[in-house]
This record gives structure tokens, sequence and C-alpha cells, in this order.
């Protein structure tokens, strides 16, 4: 059970003793200025720019160099998981489709269509199929982590937090930069932007590409082809303009598109024995037998408008974005050959999206008022049309991607939403600063999910099920900052969010579509931000969260049936602590950390575990085939999250120095599904990297030589529990040079 007293009293003490230490620094008036200084983090949380201590939430950055460092040696965005407290990342289906937690919330759902508690919203435009959350991060600002419910300031409601992506924008000034880089696996990133002024003060352009690819290099054991598999070509582009015909009036236009085409995600059957969950004696991560095919192909395009209009004291912003996607993800599903006798029967599936396209548009008004009232208000609306297939081969035991069909299932499903959000902030006194928000949130959903082709002769075909969903919430929050003096600042928060309910029909396999019904949270959370002296700064938060009727997923199990359950009550706590530190003009530490305690209480919900021989289940057992999930922890939410950077530098002549910057992350043990087992626990992932360059001191030239995972951790970061002991496995260590030209 969670103690949250000793908890919360803790966490109390520590906030204190922090607030009181930079209480300290600030009284210290003989402190110098000096250019070791931090400069303020400038933040978009709240829709305006303020510095990250101005921000009443728990709010987390990415930007400069350690976004560039993370970037290197052709990652997607699962690099993000535990670079900052909190969060957690990780996909079945490779470098796209990625699923993020937030405090221990997410959802473990693989379906085109899941929906999921963490938003993310790309240069201001929500994306909210999980295929369009994969697009690349390059060219990028920074990255800003929102925890806890967020929607009345922007975007659409959220229970779990956002991850908020800001690319740069066009200047005025002719800049941009080339970065270029060649590693082992023969992987190549070759990242660039360039931009200026087209008409003097009146229209800029920037233009960003980012192009990545990397070569097969897993050899299939079974067909006998070396490096066949585990290679991709992955192509991004973005073209914005800036208008800006008057002081009062700007318009930006952002166009952009990716297109994937490589391996999808590897699967391993029987990666650990029965009753264990360390990877089996003798794997080798180049190494695969599989009898299936395997290809993946992705396709997205949009554009975003952003107008904006100066009336006085008042800013009326019109964000107006259009998506598009299709995507076809096909793989050997079970991991190995049918032939073996630990993968009972074949497995060969794969997913696709023919046609989606998601409408957004939202206005807000906001005030800059020199009074102690200010306001922002505003409209949301959201639109999406989907259609998504689900196909079955035999497989042809080849290896080879020709398998003959059988097996389709169809969904189409249309979601319709809108909102009216608005936030209220009151100076109330030269020290506390209050805010209110109040959001209206409606929600419509009209699904279809049919099987037309089957894939046993006994399952039979499924006429449409049709089936719709309407559902309103007010959501709200309410927040308090107050100014201890100049370098330390507390805050509280209380705000509750929900999810509109969700369907999910994958009928290939189940005969049934499931319904989760509309999920409800009601957070609470205190913090400090802090900066100590000149030379660090800090910030705490403490939380804890209340969820009734979450939308949970009971992924496989003995049926390969997946299906929607609402728990009647989920709680969660935890803390979140960064600092920063510049104990020399020529060494900055970072180090993040977090623990996120969560648990399910339902004492009449239970699911079917998997199928595979020997799985070692701890759950009880509530009826033939079913145990209790109840007390269990959420899937993918590690209790410990931790982090830290080290950048070093030495003098090398007038022009330039010699840096070094490690980084590294770490996350505890999760579980994969909802219930508990030996073999679908993974106990920990610990990966380290290194970046040893020279550099001018004008960032014109930079030379360098990388490396990521450089300790080669071997670690799973899923698992497929209907068939066998399947599981998937992290990147391997990859390392190169790099040459960076900016002008």
């Amino acid at each position: 059970m969670l103690n949250y007293r000793k908890w919360l009293t803790l966490a109390a003490v520590f906030i204190l003793a922090l607030s009181l230490t930079g209480f300290a620094y600030a009284q210290d008036e003989a402190t110098p200025e000096s250019d070791d200084a931090f400069e303020e983090v400038v933040v978009t949380a709240q829709k305006k720019e303020q510095g990250l201590r101005e921000v009443p939430s728990s709010v987390a950055t990415l930007s400069d160099e350690k976004l560039d460092v993370i970037t290197s040696g052709g990652q997607d965005i699962r690099l993000l998981s535990s670079r900052v407290p909190s969060l957690h990342v990780e996909s079945s289906f490779g470098r796209t489709l990625p699923r993020f937690y937030i405090r221990g919330l997410g959802n473990t759902d693989f379906d085109l269509n899941a929906s999921q508690p963490v938003s993310l919203v790309y240069d201001g435009v929500v994306l909210e199929n999980p295929i369009l959350k994969g697009f690349p991060i390059f060219d990028m600002e920074r990255i800003e982590v929102l925890r806890g419910p967020q929607g009345t300031l922007f975007g659409r409601n959220t229970p779990a937090g956002i991850v908020k992506f800001e690319s740069r924008k066009p200047k005025f000034e002719t800049d941009g930069f080339g970065r270029v880089s060649y590693g082992n696996y023969g992987t190549m990133q070759f990242e660039g932007a360039a931009g200026g002024a087209v008409v003097e003060d009146m229209l800029a352009v920037r233009a960003s590409f980012l192009y990545q690819s990397r070569q097969d290099w897993v050899t299939n054991t079974h067909t006998g082809e070396d490096d066949a598999l585990g290679g991709y070509t992955d192509l991004a582009g973005r073209l914005q303009f800036l208008l800006t015909p008057s002081e009062d009036f700007s318009a930006l236009l952002n166009v952009h598109l990716r297109d994937l085409d490589g391996t999808a995600r590897l699967f391993r059957a029987n990666i650990v024995e029965p009753g264990s969950n360390e990877i089996r004696d003798g794997f080798e991560r180049d190494e695969i037998a599989v009898d299936g095919g395997n290809e993946q192909e992705v396709k997205e395009k949009g554009g975003v408008l952003t107008l904006n209009y100066a009336m006085g004291d008042l800013t009326l912003t019109a964000v107006s974005g259009y998506e598009t996607g299709e995507i076809y993800s096909r793989g050997d599903i079970d991991g190995g050959l049918s032939a073996d006798a630990d993968v009972p029967f074949d497995s060969e599936s794969a997913d696709g999206i023919p046609d989606l396209t998601q409408i957004t548009q939202e206005v807000r008004l906001a005030s800059n008022y020199d009074g102690p009232m200010n306001f922002q208000a505003g409209f949301f609306y959201f639109d999406e049309d989907l259609e998504i297939e689900t196909f079955n081969y035999v497989t042809d035991n080849t290896g080879e991607t020709a398998g003959p069909q059988s097996g389709y299932a169809r969904q189409t499903q249309d979601t319709s939403a809108w909102a009216l959000f608005g936030t209220l902030d009151y100076q109330l006194s030269e020290k506390f600063k209050a805010s209110g928000g109040l959001r209206y949130s409606d929600e419509t959903k009209d699904f279809m999910a049919e099987r037309t082709e089957e894939v046993y002769p006994t399952q039979g075909l499924i006429a449409p099920i049709e089936m719709s969903s309407d559902a309103d919430f007010v959501s709200w929050d309410l927040n308090g900052l107050y100014t201890v003096n100049d370098d330390v600042n507390l805050y509280g928060r209380v705000a509750r969010g929900f999810r509109a309910p969700s369907f999910q029909g994958r009928l290939l396999f189940g005969g049934e579509v499931t319904v989760g019904e509309t999920e409800k949270i009601t957070s609470y959370e205190v913090g400090t931000k802090a900066r100590l002296g000149r030379k660090a700064r800090a910030n705490v938060s403490l939380f804890h969260y209340i969820m009734s009727d979450q939308q949970l997923t009971a992924v496989g199990g003995s049926s390969n049936v997946t299906r929607l359950l609402n728990a009647d009550e989920t709680v969660g706590m935890g803390f979140e602590a960064e600092l920063e530190w510049l104990p020399a003009s020529n060494l900055l530490v970072t180090i993040g950390t977090s623990y996120n305690k969560t648990e399910i209480k339902d004492e009449g919900l239970g699911v079917a575990p998997g199928g595979a021989a020997g799985l070692t289940v701890n759950d009880p057992e509530l009826s033939p085939g079913i145990v209790s999930i109840d007390g269990n922890r959420l899937p993918n939410a590690p209790e410990w999250v931790f982090n830290a950077t080290l950048r070093g530098s030495v003098a090398a002549g007038d022009a330039g120095e010699v840096f070094l910057f490690t980084d590294w992350a770490y996350r505890s043990e999760v579980s994969f599904f909802l219930y508990d087992s030996v073999e679908f626990t993974e106990d920990n992932l610990f990966e380290g990297g290194v970046r040893l360059g020279y550099a001018t001191y004008d960032r014109m030239w930079e030379f360098a030589a990388f490396g990521r995972n450089i300790t080669d951790n071997l670690t799973r970061t899923g698992g497929i529990d209907f068939n066998n002991l399947t599981g998937f496995v992290n990147e391997p260590r990859t390392f190169g040079v790099e040459v960076r030209r900016a002008f």
C-alpha cells in the first residue's frame, strides 16, 4: 500500500530545506556578478514566454547542446525516455507509434486508434494519432514536458501531461547549420537548416531537413541471409514562412513531411527461460531466426498556420492545423519458427492506416495588462477521420514477404471534439499570485469494426459493428505561486482532468468491441523552483493523484485478444527533482530524478494472463483463467528514473576548446502487462552516451566523436505474451564521428 503520509512529510521537509537554502544564498549580497551565471530558462508552458520559475506547475525542458547530443547516432523519438524525470517512452512498432508515459500514466495499447493520456503538441498542433506522434526531432528550439492534467490554457484536455515540441522559427538575420555524421552499422545522419530575410522586416523563411539511415545489420539464421533486417531510411523536412507586415500582426506558415521506409520491430521468440526474467544465454542482438515477412512504411505530411494580432493590451492568436498520415507495418509476431516446439503456432500480421486526416483549430485571446489581473480564453476544435486495416498472413517459412493473406479486419473512427477554456491570474500581493482555469469539453466518436476475411475456417465473418459515444466534462485547475525572494518561488496546484471514452475493436482474432468509459483524475502538486546562488538552480515537485475509472488495456493474453477495461480507482504519488550546477566556467553538471508509485485498486478486476508455456504468474486467481490485478502497479511505470549529464572543456588555443559531454539515463524495474509475472518483468535499463570533440568558441565549427549506449547494455523494452515468451530489446551500442558547421 502507498504510505502517503510518510512521503508527504519527507517531501515537505525536502522542499522546505531547499527553499531555505535558496533563501540563504539570496541573502549573500557579496556574491559578485559573473559570466558564469545561468541564463533564465524560458518556456511557453502557459502560452506566453516566461521564466521557468514563474510557472506554477512541474515543467522540464530539453534544449541546446543536451538535445543535440542525445539525437546523435540516428535515434528516433524514443530517445526522450528517462531524459527528464517521470517520462517514459516505448514502442512495439520500432521507429513509429511511440507510447508516452508521465508519472506512470500511459497506454500499452498497440492499436492504431489507441487514445493516450499523454498529449503531444508539435509547433502548436495537437498530434493525436500514434503514427503522428513519431514525427522526428530536428532543428529544435526546445522540448518541454508538462506534468499533470492540462487543458485550461491550450490544446486538448489530457489527464497525464503534455510533451511539447517547439522548432526553431524563421528570423530576419541569416543563419543556419549543417550537421553530418557516420557511424557503425552504416548509420548516417544529415541534419541542416537555413533561413533569413526574403523581404527585410517583412518576410522571413527557414528550411529544415533531416535524413537518417542505417544498413540492415541483423542476420536471419533461418534463411541464412546475412544483414537481412534492421535497416531504415527516414526523411523529414520542414519549410516555414514568417510574414510581419506590421508591428501588430504576424503570420507563420509551417509545412512539413516525413517518409520512413525500413524494418518493423524485431520480435524475439522465447527471449527468456521460463521462471526467469534474464535474457537467455547465447542470445545475440545481431541474429534472429524468423520465418515471416517484415517491412514498414510511414508517410506523413501537414501544415500549420499561426496568426498573431496585437490589439493594445490584448493579443489574438489563431492556430490552424492539418495533418495526414499513412502506415503499413508487418512483422513475424511470434518471433520465431513454427517448427520450433516452443513456438506453438505461426503469427504473422500487419497493421495499416490507408487514410488518416486530422484538422485542428484553436483561437486564444490573452491580456497583458499592467494591473494585477490578466486572463486567457480560447476555443479548440478537433476533427479526425481514421481508417485502420489489420491483416493476417500464412507464414511461408521462407522469411520472404510473399506469404498469402488469410484474414482481414477493418475499423473506422470519426472523432469530433470542441472545447471552451479560460484562465484568470490575479496578483493578490507583491509576493503571491493565484490562478484558476476552467475548461468545458465535448467529444463524440462514431466507430465501426468488421471482419470480412476469417483467419480460421471456424472463426466466421463479423458484420459491421457500429458504436458511438458522446461525452462532455468540466475540467479545472487552481494554483498559487509565492515568491519568497528573487531566487526562490513556492507553488501549489490542484487540477482535474479527464479522457473521453475509447473503443477497442481489433476483430482479426477477437469477436467483440470493448469500450473504455470516461476516466477522471484529480491531481495535487506542490513544489519549489530555486536559484541557489549564481552557480546552481533546482526544481522539486511532489505530487499525488487519484484516477477513477482509468482506461486500461489488457493486451494479448492466452486468447490474443485485446480488451479495454475500467479500474475503479488508480492512485499514484511521487516526486521529481532537477539540479543544474556550474562549479566552474568550463564545467556543467545536471542531475534529475523521480519516484513514481502507482497502484490499481479494484478487487473485482481481472485479466487473462499470457498463454506461453511455463509462464510464472504471481497474481491470485479470480476465476479459471482470470487473475486479479488489484494492488498491481501500472504497466511500463518505473518507480525510479535517474538522468545526469556532465560537460567539461579545456582551452585549445585562442579560437576554441576541447570538450567532453557525457549523459546517462536509468529507469528501474517495469512490468510489461497488467498482470504480474516473473518472465514479463524487466529489472532496469541503464544507458550512457559520450561526445568528445573540438569546437570553436563562436560555435561555427564542431568536430566530434560520439557513442550511444556505450556500455552496450542489453535490456528488453517490451514483450508479447499470447504465444511464447517473446520480447524485444533496446538499441545496440552505436558510435561514429560528426561534423557541424553553423553560419
